[in-house]
């Protein structure tokens, strides 16, 4: 039994982080792809501050790992992300329940655990800047409080790119 509760408790703890899926072409060679940079405009669909912390921290992964920015990359980056609120909120259950003979009477109300959240989906596209070709793509799929404070950002953006840059260049 307490093997069970344990298996219940890591697998809930490991299914509240993001999720990174990444796509690429198989054929490709990613020996080239040492320089990079971001598109001129990138329309994200999210708050500017957001755009500078996205655009700090994956320089900053990037050229952690020897890549360079450079105003003649192999590659450009793009990145836009899809918003929505949690309309799955898990709740518990407090009810009060009197009864006599098989009836009863009883009050239940749901309180929202962790509060309301905000799931995002971000889209990160490295493009071939001579070819015009997507050579390697990441999603991340995650979910941060409705309020969330720029620490609370910054963390869910740097844990988040870190997952999805650990996979680029592909094995």
């Amino acid at each position: 039994m307490k093997g069970i509760s344990l298996l219940c408790l890591s697998l809930l703890l490991t299914s509240c982080g993001a999720f990174v899926i990444t796509d690429y072409e198989e054929e490709t060679d990613f020996s080239p792809y040492t320089t990079y940079n971001f598109f001129p405009s990138i329309e994200s669909g999210l708050p500017e501050l957001d755009d500078l912390i996205i655009v700090r921290i994956t320089d900053s992964l990037l050229q952690g790992r020897g890549f360079q920015k450079s105003d003649t990359p192999a590659f450009l980056i793009n990145y836009y992300a899809e918003e929505r609120p949690n309309e799955d909120q898990s709740s518990v259950g407090l009810g009060i329940n009197r009864g006599q003979r098989n009836t009863g009477v009883g009050v239940s109300v749901g309180i929202p655990l962790g509060g309301y959240k905000i799931d995002q989906q971000l889209t990160l596209d490295f493009i071939d800047n001579k070819k015009d070709i997507l050579i390697w793509q990441a999603v991340i799929k995650g979910s941060f409080s409705e309020e969330p404070t720029p620490k609370q950002i910054i963390n869910y953006y740097f844990k988040n790119l870190q997952k999805a840059l650990n996979k680029f260049p592909p094995e």
